[in-house]
């Protein structure tokens, strides 16, 4: 359906932009490639910087910003500004608004009640006498002397301006039409057919050259994948990591056990320490200041202590396992 369109579209059309088609077409298209394809590798790394770098570029200054500049400003505002905003309405109120509203009912309206009577009888009268029988009638006779003025005025200017008209358009109307019919029209047709084969053509171009950058893409993309992705892949599945696994199972693994039971051994070797020297420290005690208590009491004591220790150990029985 199109290409019947097209092939009707084709067959109405003149000499001229057959002629000029494929000709215009061919200079778009080998102008257009470098400039697509150059245009292609800009929007890719832009989008990477977009999403790489300024993206969270921006977050950060836009945390920033918040910490520097609205924190600050939002915490004096509320904190400073409006407590301050709300005392100085409530002095305004006591110092200001409430004496002027005393003043205003008390002074001021009887006064201006005075003022209004005296303006009424001493202005208002007689100027409604002086405007009903001074101003009225000679307000009357401008407008008669003023109506004729502009009936004269206007039929001055009709002429004129019916004069002006006609050599207006003697001399310039009519010689702009003659030339825009006869020179104007057909210059700015051909100028139209040349420039809408020239915007196809660079439209046409633009997307042959998107085909061609897309494919370039595609081929430098599985050029990089099977020199540089595939081989690393394969390097680290097949070498790194046997490698690693044979790492971890003959050094890491005895290497962990082994610190992990010379830690059980010293916080053993520590507990048995403690333990003999709290008992030294009891000796030492019990020789030098006696033991006042019972012989049933230091039993209960020794019992008991021996529990304590009994209990340590267990503990740290308990720690070494988990």
């Amino acid at each position: 359906m199109d290409l019947e369109k097209s092939r009707e579209r084709q067959a109405g059309e003149g000499c001229l932009v057959v002629a000029l088609r494929m000709p215009v077409r061919i200079v778009a298209l080998v102008l257009v490639v470098p400039v697509r394809m150059v245009w292609d590798a800009l929007v890719v790394v832009g989008r990477f910087l977009h999403d790489r770098v300024l993206r969270p570029v921006g977050r950060a200054l836009a945390w920033v910003g918040r910490a520097v500049f609205v924190w600050p400003f939002v915490a004096l505002w509320r904190w400073v500004l409006v407590p301050l905003g709300v005392a100085l309405r409530w002095l305004g109120t006591v110092l200001v608004v409430v004496p002027a509203g005393w003043l205003y009912r008390r002074v001021l309206t009887p006064v201006g009640h005075a003022l209004a009577w005296l303006g009424q009888r001493l202005l208002v009268v007689p100027s409604v006498w002086l405007y009903r029988w001074v101003l009225t009638p000679v307000g009357h006779a401008l407008a008669w002397c003023g109506r004729g003025l502009y009936a004269l005025a206007s039929l001055l200017v009709a002429g004129i301006a019916t004069a002006l008209y006609w050599t207006a358009r003697v001399l310039l109307v009519w010689p702009a039409y003659a030339v825009w019919r006869w020179v104007l029209a057909p210059v700015g047709r051909v100028l139209a057919v040349v420039a809408r084969e020239v915007g196809a053509a660079l439209g046409h171009a633009w997307r042959v050259a998107g085909y061609v950058s897309l494919a370039v893409g595609r081929a430098i993309a599985a050029f990089f994948r099977w020199t540089v992705v595939e081989p690393a892949r394969w390097v680290y599945r097949t070498v790194l990591t046997p490698v690693g696994h044979a790492v971890r199972d003959a050094v890491l693994r005895p290497v962990a056990q082994a610190a992990r039971g010379v830690g059980r051994l010293t916080r053993d070797t520590l507990r048995g320490v403690r333990v003999t020297v709290r008992q030294v420290r009891q000796d030492v005690r019990r020789a030098l200041l006696g033991d006042p208590k019972t012989p049933g009491e230091q039993g209960n004591h020794e019992v008991k202590g021996s529990v304590g220790v009994s209990d340590g150990r267990d503990d740290g029985i308990l720690l070494t396992k988990r």
